[in-house]
């Protein structure tokens, strides 16, 4: 029996990571396994490697990766201090070893194993995986595992599914001009969340264009590696908000749950839902999440004149109800409309993070222009001024 075929026996009695099999790169090696013709095994290694090219070249850093990703029943017992079983602590040490053995597999193996001149190369690298998984073990409020360790945004899909969104913005925190102080409470507030201090659900209220959204996923990608993780909810979908709070609650990462442009009609159902999870009911929120929310209105319930001389006999108290619900976040960032002079700075950083010469006095003359087009300043507004330089 050769080698190739040894290593893929042992994987078959994968049971810890079984999920694993299921990956491309393992289905091809399967095939490759099972195939009884040369020509069936030169195709089946041709989609081996490309799946191997597709990420990234190295076979081990793939094998390595999709082994530290996988959610089995070890990692979550170890994330949830639950006591393991013996016999699936000694099954998850020999199944890293077989994965092991595997990622160590080189063209030279193959080119061996189908007795040919050539085989299409790629890259192996030593690695211990046992202590590779020791560590991500060691660091799970951190890395996480399944899908919360490669991503960072996630929003739930209208069959309630905890899905990554791949193509997420990821922006930065350095690419901002204005608005430190109102971003840095966002930041600390973060950080106390992280530490494991008392972290406050935010608002962040105030005039379109000023970076209130792009705020809250540039803090999310900056401390990826410090276990935070964003997932946002759609405002007809806070009614599967404890859905979420108890699919994450056992999760070691932290989770910012984030409502974008959130406002609220009369008699709005998801209203209540939103109070209860501000107000830190048990069927509503998770001690791992907090909520971050963006909003063009300060009072987050929309209201006409009517509503204020209505018929109903507690009209005070139902006024109070509807203008109090921003009150429930701990904490609330107005970011504001720019001045002339911000929105300037704003422009004049741009420029020349993007290479544009131009005098300031004729960049100014042409910024001042085009906000008027717009009918307002805003750092989105400067943001589109650049760009129809370039």
């Amino acid at each position: 029996m050769s080698k190739i075929q040894e290593i893929y026996l042992r994987l078959c009695m994968t049971s810890v990571f079984s999920k694993v099999l299921e990956k491309p790169l393992l289905v091809h090696f399967s095939s490759y396994c099972n195939a009884q013709k040369k020509d069936e095994k030169i195709k089946a290694y041709a989609s081996f490697v490309n799946e191997i090219y597709t990420q990234g070249g190295s076979l081990t850093d793939l094998v390595c990766r999709l082994v530290l990703e996988d959610e089995n029943v070890y990692i979550k017992a170890m994330a949830g201090h639950v006591e393991i079983n013996d016999h699936v602590k000694e099954a998850t040490m020999v199944e890293l070893k077989a994965f092991e053995e595997l990622s160590q597999l080189t063209p030279e193996d193959f080119m061996q194993d189908m007795e040919i001149p050539y085989a299409s190369p790629y890259a192996t690298s030593p690695l211990d995986f046992a202590t590779a998984y020791e560590n991500r073990v060691a660091n799970l409020d951190r890395f996480g595992y399944g899908i919360f360790s490669s991503y960072c945004m996630f929003r739930l899909s209208d069959d309630k599914v905890i899905e990554p969104i791949v193509s997420a913005d990821r922006t930065s925190i350095s690419k901002f001009v204005g608005y430190e102080s109102e971003r840095q409470s966002v930041i600390d507030n973060t950080i106390a969340f992280i530490e494991g201090r008392p972290g406050a659900n935010i608002l962040l209220c105030g005039d379109a264009g000023t970076g209130k959204s792009s705020t809250v996923k540039a803090v999310a990608n900056h401390f990826f590696d410090r276990g935070i993780r964003l997932i946002e909810l759609r405002k007809d979908q806070l009614c599967h908000l404890p859905y979420v709070m108890g699919k994450i609650s056992e999760n070691p990462l932290k989770f910012i749950i984030f409502i974008d442009d959130l406002s609220f009609n009369k008699n709005d159902d998801n209203f209540s839902m939103l109070k209860a999870a501000l107000e830190g009911s048990a069927s509503a929120k998770a001690d791992n999440a907090v909520i971050y929310a963006t909003s063009n209105r300060r009072h987050i319930i929309k209201e006409t004149f009517g509503d204020r001389v209505g018929d109903d006999v507690h009209r005070n108290d139902t006024l109070q109800e509807n203008l109090s619900l921003s009150e429930r976040f701990g904490l609330i960032v107005l970011f504001q409309k720019p001045s002339k002079a911000l929105y300037l700075e704003i422009v004049h950083e741009l420029a020349k993070r993007n290479g544009i010469e131009m005098e300031i006095s004729e960049l100014d003359v042409k910024a001042e222009a085009f906000a008027l087009r717009r009918g307002n300043r805003s750092a989105r507004c400067a943001e589109q001024f650049i760009e129809s330089l370039m």
